[in-house]
């Protein structure tokens, strides 16, 4: 005779193994951290050796495309 208990935890440990394999299916991505990027600090004006504007420079452009749902 069978005890149900014992049963019923290999069923839920059946389920819940192949539930955790198929969840896993399909994840992208990088398995590591990326580094950080790294900034460019401009020289100053004594290190240049010239007039910096005091004007703000505005940030480049992004070429990347926009995102979409």
């Amino acid at each position: 005779m069978n005890c149900w208990a014992g049963t019923a935890f290999y069923l839920l440990v059946t389920v819940f193994g192949i539930a955790s394999m198929i969840g896993a299916c399909g994840q992208k991505g990088p398995l590591y951290l990326p580094e950080p990027p790294v900034v460019e600090v401009p020289a100053s004006a004594a290190e240049i050796g010239s007039v910096v504007p005091s004007a703000a420079v505005p940030p480049p452009e992004s070429t990347a495309p926009p995102d979409r749902p």
